[in-house]
């Protein structure tokens, strides 16, 4: 269902771990502090924008149940919240973002080829601290859920433009490019503690749907939020040439209608207030929000 003001906020579901999360902006410092005084001024920047920081509390989270109290658990936390980062900042360079988490985005402050050497730096940075620790099976899985991501991204682009696109097809992105990560986050906090094989299973699993409902909820809020809630530019998916499940929804139903707008604002990127208020008005209409949601 969509959120209402009696919905619980993050900051509160996050107390219990709030110590840790502060740990992990400490570490995220730490770690890109270099000679290299364009590392620490891009990575801080980034910082600074905040983030829900949603990757690195599920893993704590995870630890808790898993009755993990080590150290570790803020490292690895900080080094999936290193590797979502780098995502982020090779991601707006290849969407041309403008703005990222209420901020000017990186590239357009630093330039592609910085950002892009910045993003690769921060994928390696993350593997050298996960390899700080003897925790091989922990770093394979780090592998395995970032090799999973680049081909989320690598295949969005190939159907980025594509109006035809399947529900299915839509819903291999999303687990590729964010539920894989979700339910490595989850599975990594449970085997910090060492948990039986089963429940790990079962960590990953839950970690898993909860990123799948995570970027489902991350979609509709291109048509649902304002642009000072979401952080960038209403209708931003869409320009970009992303179709995503309300439209996959509107153009089922209402195919003959919407097509030809939705294709005018996918091969132009760009739309009217005319034009967005229109598509606006077919997605209530066809209550696809709603269907998403279920």
């Amino acid at each position: 269902m969509p959120n209402t003001e009696s919905s619980i906020d993050l900051a509160q579901i996050f107390e219990p771990i709030h110590a840790d999360l502060q740990a992990v902006e400490q570490e995220y410092a730490r770690q890109v502090e270099s000679r290299v005084e364009l590392i620490p001024q891009i990575g801080k920047y980034i910082q600074r924008s905040g983030g829900k920081r949603i990757r690195p509390a599920l893993l704590l989270m995870a630890s808790r149940l898993a009755a993990y109290r080590g150290d570790q658990a803020v490292l690895f936390a900080s080094v999936v919240e290193f590797i979502h980062t780098a995502t982020l900042v090779h991601d707006d360079i290849v969407d041309d973002s403008q703005v990222r988490r209420g901020q000017e985005a990186v590239h357009l402050r630093w330039g592609n080829e910085k950002t892009v050497l910045l993003g690769d730096y921060l994928y390696i940075k993350s593997m050298g601290m996960a390899l700080s620790h003897d925790s091989l099976d922990v770093v394979r899985l780090l592998c395995e859920v970032t090799l999973r991501m680049i081909e989320g991204e690598l295949y969005q682009l190939t159907k980025n433009g594509d109006v035809d696109i399947t529900e299915e097809q839509h819903f291999d992105i999303i687990r590729r490019k964010t539920a894989y990560l979700f339910g490595g986050c989850a599975e990594i906090g449970g085997r910090l503690g060492q948990v039986p094989e089963d429940q790990a299973e079962a960590l990953r699993e839950y970690g898993f749907n909860l990123g799948v409902a995570f970027q489902v909820i991350d979609d509709l809020l291109d048509y649902t939020a304002t642009e000072s809630e979401l952080g960038k530019p209403i209708g931003s998916d869409l320009r970009e040439g992303k179709v995503t499940l309300p439209v996959i929804y509107l153009l089922q139903r209402d195919g003959k209608t919407a097509s030809d707008l939705v294709r005018h604002i996918v091969e132009t990127g760009a739309a009217t207030s005319d034009e967005w208020r229109e598509l606006s008005l077919l997605i209530a209409q066809h209550r696809v929000i709603d269907s998403a949601y279920e």
